[in-house]
């Protein structure tokens, strides 16, 4: 009995085998069903619904898409009210890496592990391994509190990532032998002597600076980090504000001195849209953002009035740190699709992320839609993508510096947005007081914000 036993178990797993090798994707499935899809806009969902892919898409499944597309000022609000709805509309939608520690927690995103690894479900050539795991693993986590990303499900899959550093008016700089910025105290010396650098209203460096999360992520999080500072740490269970740190005070009151004297005075209205802009009008001499943002303005030919003027580097370390480019921190954003775990059509909705993840799409979309940093291996190590993104002057130079060292530089917890608001109008008040008066008192004003935030975040636990 046992023998035989042995010899029905080896049948039935040989056959089990069999049949996973054979498994195909039926992307006619769901034909005749509907998908509402929610977009922030951007160059990645203009890859999605600007060139006839999604005609391609609806020709190939036969499902019906419907898609909004929201400024990212506005974007998340919508998209948090949709999705406290619980009616599964929408059914796909963008996100970041922050995003998913609110949503997760939550029970608003469909882990999608499970889709990923079923034959079928998913084609053998999508090649999930083929992403960056930096990358990819940022839109994984296990929905504790002050754990880092990279483990627990995944919750979305990357449709490229950002990492932060400086772009310029390359042109100008060459023809004026003006030297690049190593540290913060030539920066801010640079950023005060190009005010007016291309006639009235021009000036030195655009930062974002809305009350809002997306002003703290980009540049500022970036030097906040090599300089030393920390959000949150994890003690006795609990998340406790680090804000009040001679580093982050430090980092916090430069800052300030550099929106003042050397950016807009209209700083505090500026999202990625303005800042990104100001720099293809070449109103702005630099750029401290999201790599891509300058890059959009930069490819193709005619995108901005400096397109193919403009230049990277990958940003300045603390003056009198001893830190060299090598040593810089650079904060993560990753743009990617997620699921909403109320969703009444998950197998579309699934086909819809393997179509906009796979392979091909991120070849297409990192050559011929200006989606720079691909999370493909293949697609960033492919000649067709070096040769169109390294046409602009020192960016994959640039990413090679700041790889190393990039990650997401926050605390992963579910009050991600109240938090970081909270920050950025903290440093909206400090660059106001410092403009009106000539001086803040920047380590009383963090202070207080740490006090706030340990308030905010004190029925966190972390376990």
């Amino acid at each position: 009995m046992k023998k035989l036993f042995a010899m029905v178990l080896v049948l039935v797993m040989a056959l089990a085998m069999v049949a996973g090798a054979s498994a195909e994707v039926n992307w006619k499935e769901f034909e005749g069903t509907k998908l509402q899809v929610m977009l922030n806009q951007h160059n990645y969902q203009k890859a999605v619904t600007d060139y006839g892919k999604l005609e391609e898409f609806e020709a190939l499944t036969g499902i019906d898409v419907e898609y909004s597309v929201t400024p990212e000022e506005n974007y998340f609000d919508k998209l948090n009210i949709g999705l406290a709805a619980r009616n599964g509309d929408p059914d796909i939608f963008m996100t970041g890496a922050y995003q998913v520690w609110d949503y997760a927690s939550a029970g608003y995103m469909e882990p999608l592990e499970d889709y990923i690894n079923d034959p079928a479900k998913t084609e053998a050539s999508y090649n999930f391994d083929d992403f960056y795991a930096g990358v990819v693993g940022t839109l994984c986590w296990d929905c504790i509190a002050g754990h880092p990303v990279g483990e627990g499900s995944q919750y979305a899959i990357p449709m490229g990532y950002e990492l932060n550093n400086i772009a310029y008016n390359w042109k100008y700089f060459e023809e004026n032998g003006i030297a690049l910025p190593e540290d913060t105290d030539q920066l801010l010396e640079l950023s005060k002597s190009l005010n007016g650098w291309n006639g009235e209203g021009s000036y030195g460096i655009a930062v974002r600076g809305t009350r809002n999360w997306a002003t703290i992520h980009p540049g500022y999080m970036t030097l906040f980090s090599t300089w030393g500072g920390k959000d949150f740490e994890v003690e006795d269970g609990r998340l406790v504000c680090k804000l009040d740190s001679e580093e982050a005070i430090a980092m916090t009151d430069y800052w300030v001195k550099l929106v003042v004297e050397g950016s807009s005075p209209q700083w505090a209205t500026f999202t990625w849209y303005e800042a990104g802009s100001h720099l293809g009008a070449g109103v702005a001499a630099l750029l401290y953002d999201a790599t891509c943002n300058g890059y959009f303005q930069n490819y193709p030919a005619g995108a901005s009035a400096e397109s193919g003027n403009l230049g990277w580097f990958p940003g300045v370390v603390p003056a009198g740190s001893g830190l060299t480019a090598a040593d810089i921190k650079s904060n993560v954003w990753v743009w990617s699709l997620g699921m909403n775990s109320y969703s009444d059509n998950k197998g579309g909705a699934w086909l819809f992320l393997q179509y906009f993840t796979s392979p091909e799409f991120m070849l297409f979309s990192g050559t011929e839609a200006a989606c720079a940093d691909s999370p493909r291996a293949s697609v960033a190590e492919s000649e067709a993508y070096k040769s169109i993104v390294g046409a602009s002057y020192g960016y994959l130079e640039a990413l090679e510096v700041l790889l190393p060292n990039a990650t997401i530089q926050f605390t992963p917890q579910p009050y991600f947005f109240e938090t970081t608001t909270t920050w950025a109008a903290t440093l909206q008040d400090l660059v106001e007081e410092y403009r009106t008066t000539g001086a803040c008192d920047t380590a009383a004003a963090m202070k207080a914000l740490k006090a706030e935030l340990d308030i905010a975040v004190e029925d966190i636990v972390c376990e």
